[in-house]
């Protein structure tokens, strides 16, 4: 089955030129079948080129994935057309009445940011709790995780005095978790960002479980045990030019950005970058929308977010 997206999304076009299998809004109409609803709530500046990136990883799957759009407040973009945004974006008001199967919430470059002085936290503090309700399974990348485990879980982020930025080697902690199902037990990931929660701290928190995590970048993949929230600090949905792409930025801002590590050979950025990650993170969303959204949505849509519909023990398996 294949992705669906709203009609003459631009993201469309760059599937269609990668023979990526997806159906617009008006031929998704006539399909007689239950479709993955996954609301995808875009709070990087550059929303046209994160929407490209996330939807080449939800693809990957036989199911049908109805995506929407959300952005959480209504000011003028730098980065985005205004047409784009009132076309293709909802807002938490058009949408704060619907059930979705799945969520994700993206990054934001606000990492050295304190949570109260985020110009639309009380905004991210209701929508992190209207997930509970209203979705089956979240996922939270990068500056989202921060900030969900703030606001759920209490954990504080730990501001870095350098910027994790680069690809880096990670290892499986729960190598039976069916989010890691088909990964190597030593695999790549990128990682770019001035914050991290402390692997510590997730691990007082028994609901919360460490799936992989590396030595430099720390923890990687963490999931809720109930597979209603799944946390990933780094970005595997990364194209392969995007770190080289944030490097430049940075020097053309006069920030003086260290040289990401383990991405260009020999650490010359005048080579073209190895990408060493994009099956693994593949298999990452893939994953997360089979076990974690398919097989654990109710089949009734109006059953998502009561908690007697995930009361059985989740195990990532076809229930008989």
């Amino acid at each position: 089955m294949p992705l669906r997206i709203p009609d003459n999304l631009p993201a469309a076009q760059v599937l269609q030129r990668e023979n990526i299998f997806y159906m617009s809004d008006s031929v998704a109409a006539h399909q007689d079948i239950r479709p993955m609803r996954v609301l995808l709530l875009n709070l990087m500046p550059k929303k046209i080129e994160t929407e490209i990136h996330l939807m080449r990883m939800l693809s990957n799957t036989p199911l049908q994935v109805d995506v929407e759009l959300m952005r959480i407040d209504d000011r003028i973009s730098k980065n985005t057309p205004i047409e784009h945004l009132e076309t293709f974006y909802k807002s938490f008001a058009d949408v704060s009445h619907k059930k979705y199967d799945g969520m994700i919430i993206t990054g934001a470059p606000l990492g050295q940011v304190p949570f109260d002085e985020v110009i639309f936290w009380p905004e991210m503090k209701e929508i992190l709790d209207w997930t509970m309700s209203h979705v089956t399974s979240t996922m939270f990348l990068c500056w989202s995780v921060q900030a969900a485990m703030y606001h759920l879980y209490g954990i504080e982020k730990r501001v870095l005095e350098k910027k994790i930025s680069g690809v880096y080697t990670h290892h499986l902690v729960d190598a039976f978790s069916p989010i890691v199902r088909g990964f190597d037990d030593i695999f790549d990931a990128p990682h770019s960002r001035y914050a991290e929660v402390p692997a510590a701290d997730i691990r007082r928190q028994p609901d919360l479980g460490i799936v992989a995590e590396s030595a430099i970048a720390g923890a990687y993949i963490v999931t809720r045990k109930d597979g209603r929230q799944l946390f990933v600090t780094g970005h595997s949905e990364y194209e392969p030019l995007c770190l080289k792409d944030e490097y430049e930025r940075d020097i053309a801002a006069g920030i003086n950005p260290a040289v990401p590590e383990n991405y260009f050979p020999d650490d010359d950025p005048t080579r073209a970058p190895i990408v060493t990650w994009k099956s693994h993170g593949n298999l990452l969303f893939s994953n997360w929308l089979n076990y974690y959204v398919y097989q654990l949505t109710p089949f009734d849509p109006n059953r998502i977010g009561e908690e007697a519909a995930y009361q059985q023990p989740f195990t990532g398996l076809v229930s008989g």
